[in-house]
């Protein structure tokens, strides 16, 4: 089963092909994918990595915390989104100001 895997703080100017080459190091990469601003096009900085769950152990292992393009990549398991608790919440009572 295919794992997924979350690197941050990579160089803005890396590319998938790069990124794919620094894991196959580890095993078998199924895909790459490169965030980008939806409004500006530009790199943000992170991405993921798919690969076989054994290879993704590995890697995350051997690259949390190593220097790539001159930034320390931030490795790990990828959560599902909205499965964080992004906090917000906002259970004040606004808009009751002067009720009685």
């Amino acid at each position: 089963m295919a794992k997924r895997i979350y690197v941050g703080n990579l160089p803005f100017a890396v590319t998938e092909d790069e990124l794919s080459e620094l894991f196959l190091q580890h095993g078998d990469v199924h895909s790459v994918n490169l965030i980008t601003d939806r409004q500006t096009g530009r790199p943000r900085g992170f991405g993921f990595v798919e690969m076989d769950e054994d290879g993704a152990e590995a890697a995350i292992s051997a690259l949390d915390g190593t220097e790539f393009g001159g930034r320390t990549l931030r490795v790990s398991e990828a959560m599902e989104r909205g499965s964080g608790d992004r906090g917000g919440g906002g259970g004040g009572k606004r808009g009751q100001r002067g009720r009685r």
